[in-house]
């Protein structure tokens, strides 16, 4: 799952996500704000400085996750489930969500606001 952001709010969410152990797509939970929407769900400061990336691990702490790093070559070595997260400026994150039964192989493509965590669309 994806790690939620210190909230004590019951979570909600409507928008397919890529489901780690079933390697399909399947909900994922987000922060109930009032709103169905999906959101990141990474705490703003664990994501990578812009113009890095991060590997993302679900079902692991904030503080245990691989450190930032620059982007080249991090598909190779992304794990199955785990998600590639960008941050090409300070304003949006990209994560790349790899596939539950193939390291390195992305799936699905999401942008988000790197400020608020909220979805803003789906890409290729």
């Amino acid at each position: 799952a994806l790690v939620a952001a210190c909230a004590t709010n019951t979570h909600v969410a409507t928008t397919p996500m890529p489901d780690r152990e079933a390697g399909t797509m399947a909900v994922r939970t987000a922060p109930a704000t009032g709103s169905t929407a999906v959101t990141l769900g990474i705490p703003p400061g664990h994501l990578p400085r812009p113009g890095r990336c991060r590997l993302w691990l679900p079902d692991t702490p904030p503080g245990h996750q691989p450190a930032s790093r620059p982007c080249n070559g991090i598909d190779v070595r992304a794990p199955v489930g785990s998600m590639i997260v960008y941050r090409p400026d300070a304003t949006i994150v990209r994560v790349r969500y790899v596939d539950a039964q193939h390291p390195g192989v992305v799936i699905a493509v999401r942008v988000f606001d790197a400020t608020t965590g909220a979805f803003l669309r789906a890409e290729g």
